[in-house]
């Protein structure tokens, strides 16, 4: 999921009063993560095993969404699986391990925080290199001038 749209509940299924539920198909869809990629997560540890039908499809609860949606996030701000994977078994193991999962995300906003300056520094140093490059082709447009040694048009 690399919109940043969150992610839409299961829609209640018309005469029941059980909860909604997905099936994998429609995770896959929702999330923009492959059948083989749900299964993994499954498989990893990162979710939870998600229930089942009789026939033994995977049926995803809304709860399981909401999940995924926070694994992709932690995903797209470069946690590592395995960070990811710490961070599920601590959520499983329940509220005694607040402290420790609330102690992770800090460290890794931290590392988030570290990440998004040097990418400001760096869009900064390319938009420099921008400029000075449309400015060299005003100056050929306005002068007539080119450039007669390779490297010649850094600026000093």
């Amino acid at each position: 999921m690399s919109s940043g749209q969150p992610l839409k509940p299961p829609a209640r299924d018309r005469g029941q009063d059980r909860a909604p539920t997905l099936t994998i198909a429609q995770v896959a869809e929702r999330t923009g993560l492959s059948h083989d990629t749900l299964r993994y997560y499954e498989k990893a540890g990162l979710i939870e095993r998600v229930g089942r039908t009789t026939g033994n499809q995977r049926r995803y609860q809304a709860a399981d969404l909401a999940w995924l949606e926070f694994l992709l996030r932690l995903r797209e701000t470069g946690m590592s699986i395995a960070d990811m994977q710490r961070f599920a078994a601590l959520r499983a193991a329940g509220n005694v391990t607040v402290a420790d999962r609330l102690a992770m995300l800090r460290e890794h906003r931290a590392e988030l925080a570290d990440r998004i300056r040097a990418l400001r520094r760096n869009a900064s140093a390319l938009d420099d290199k921008i400029d000075h490059y449309e400015q060299l082709l005003l100056d050929e447009i306005e002068h007539g001038h080119e450039h007669e040694q390779p490297g010649s048009d850094e600026p000093t």
